[in-house]
């Protein structure tokens, strides 16, 4: 029971979690983003971005194509995914070879999106709320704790940001909490199951055959 309520809550929110961490990059400088203070790019980018899902018909009714080219053109310049997922697959990670690298990654990405799709539809008149910061200007990493408001209760929506160096996106993003559940946490779980049967090929595998049942329903 508590395992259903746990996938029924991060099938409502995460979709929402993993689109506000973006915003359209051809509208914000890379200079200006560089700048941002962390608890100003997540104010900024969830506002805008759930706008765009409120105003998006196609998105709204799970269109999972659609909301593949909003994750490839605004979300990952703003997710460090390689980390997410290297962190998610656990030690293993080190042993695979850089084209199982990118399968896990490629393969990850499909997975969340297809699994969180239809929980799109949820999102009518939230607003996100920052909690007050506490980071400093020399923290290479920080959480950003924020509240997603509207019908019933508030719900708990954290990010974990990493200060990247060079030009570009000064902050990505590496994890979420979603009411009290760190996404990143949640798959290690489901993946190490995977890999200490089946090795990297065998997660690969499975991963894929979750897809391609996913694009079938």
């Amino acid at each position: 029971m508590k395992n259903a309520l746990l996938r029924r809550d991060l099938g409502r929110w995460t979709a929402a979690a993993a689109l506000a961490l973006s915003a359209s990059t051809g509208l914000v400088r890379p200079a200006l983003a560089a700048d941002e203070a962390p608890d100003a790019l997540v104010k900024r980018l969830s506002t805008e971005v759930l706008d765009t899902i409120k105003a998006d018909a196609s998105i709204k009714a799970g269109d999972v194509g659609r909301i593949m080219q909003l994750v490839d053109s605004k979300i990952m310049p703003n997710v460090n995914f390689q980390r997410m997922t290297a962190a998610t697959v656990g030690p293993a990670w080190r042993q695979a070879t850089p084209e199982q690298k990118q399968r896990l990654q490629d393969e990850f990405k499909q997975l969340l999106v297809r699994t969180y799709a239809g929980a799109l539809d949820q999102v009518s008149d939230q607003t996100v709320v920052i909690k007050p910061f506490r980071g400093s200007p020399t923290d290479q990493e920080v959480l950003v704790r924020t509240e997603v408001r509207g019908r019933g209760e508030p719900v708990q929506l954290d990010y974990r940001l990493e200060k990247t160096p060079g030009q570009g996106y000064g902050w990505k993003v590496y994890n979420l909490n979603v009411m009290g559940v760190w996404l990143v946490d949640t798959y290690r779980t489901q993946f190490a199951q995977e890999i200490n049967s089946k090795g990297i090929d065998g997660l690969i595998a499975t991963l894929a055959e979750r897809n391609k049942s996913g694009a079938k329903s």
